[in-house]
């Protein structure tokens, strides 16, 4: 009878509750270089898949996507926050030398 009970709730999780049990696992499974690793070969493989015009293509919409969800007030935000880290990046060079 336990058993049965215990088997009911196993039915019961759904999808996505079994893929976040199965992640938690596999990420206590492998370090940072194995996901450092298959990001790079997917991506490899991505590449020799595709073309340039597929790549053009989907800039193109991340980027029009990107600017219906955002303000003019986000672009000079990020826009400030890489000049002052480039200009940072730039300073360290000059004083490391």
């Amino acid at each position: 009878m336990a058993n049965q009970h215990h088997t009911e709730q196993k039915k019961k999780m759904t999808l996505k509750e079994a893929g976040r049990k199965g992640g938690q696992a596999t990420s206590k499974k492998h370090d940072k270089e194995f996901y450092e690793q298959i990001g790079r070969k997917g991506g490899e493989a991505t590449a020799k898949k595709h073309s340039s015009e597929f790549y053009k293509e989907i800039g193109r919409k991340g980027g029009k996507a990107t600017s219906e969800k955002h303000d003019k007030q986000f672009y000079e935000n990020i826009g400030r926050k890489g000049g002052e880290a480039r200009a940072s990046q730039r300073n360290e060079k000059h004083t490391s030398v």
